[in-house]
């Protein structure tokens, strides 16, 4: 008997009309596994996956400019509810779902098409562990930190489902080998912790330590809730308590 495949975590990749269901659909959706091999290290596992799906209204010619998918192209196709579950849960080897900037994929792939999977957002996760990187765009990244093992054509066209979640995957693979599971899911779950300050303004491009003190008040009323969450760890740290940037190596190991 062959030996069992190993657990994995799915990355997923959506390319829809718009960015705010019920109002918009899905037109294609992509994945690729991580899984964790014999020798305690994870790697990318299997071919992963592309399938065009029907979003049930036309695709907006703005959303076209970005992904090219055509409505003809997608007319023929199943919905979304026919082909979510078998994709978001492949039981019984699922460990969780992971997406870059995971916020947006998790509208369309909500808790009872995934079966409530936990998440892991690799956009979350490069801003606590590569908090250098110039930009944290899935594309950006790619370049920056040039994974091992990335075949450059199979991680193109950008903006399609399957080769985004190959990129994706494997930021996801060095994440997963620098810091547990449970750590890229409890960040995920939080705001964003923003390495720089991103606002329009004098400080713009500073790390949030060289902010002044007022300064960093002024960034508890933000509209955004990634700054807000940066503004009130810095000022927890600063009173003796939080942490901005990359955590040590004992605090990854929790």
């Amino acid at each position: 008997m062959p030996p069992p495949k190993p657990q994995i975590v799915r990355v997923i990749d959506l390319e829809t009309t718009g960015s705010a269901p019920p109002a918009h659909g899905v037109c294609e959706v992509g994945w690729q596994d991580v899984a964790l091999g014999a020798d305690g290290r994870w790697e990318l596992e299997g071919e992963g996956g592309q399938l065009l799906v029907n979003p049930g209204r036309p695709i907006p010619p703005v959303t076209q400019a970005v992904h090219h998918i055509l409505d003809e192209q997608v007319a023929g196709e199943p919905y979304w509810p026919e082909v979510a579950r078998r994709v978001l849960d492949p039981y019984p080897r699922r460990l969780a779902l992971a997406a870059h900037r995971a916020d947006f994929e998790q509208q369309f792939c909500t808790a009872n098409l995934s079966h409530g999977a936990d998440w892991i957002c690799t956009w979350k996760c490069a801003l606590r562990l590569w908090p250098d990187s110039p930009s944290f765009s899935n594309q950006v990244l790619r370049y920056w930190r040039k994974p091992p093992g990335l075949e450059h054509e199979r991680g193109l066209p950008a903006h399609r489902a399957f080769p985004d979640a190959y990129v994706t995957a494997h930021h996801l693979r060095d994440q997963l080998n620098e810091a547990s599971l449970a750590q890229l899911i409890d960040w995920s779950n939080q705001p964003g912790l923003l390495p720089r300050v991103r606002n329009t303004g004098p400080d713009r491009g500073k790390d949030w330590r060289e902010i002044s003190d007022d300064s960093l008040a002024g960034f508890l009323t933000d509209r955004d809730p990634d700054v807000r969450f940066t503004a009130q760890t810095e000022i927890a740290r600063r009173r003796g308590g939080g942490v901005v940037g990359r955590p040590s190596a004992q605090e990854l190991l929790l």
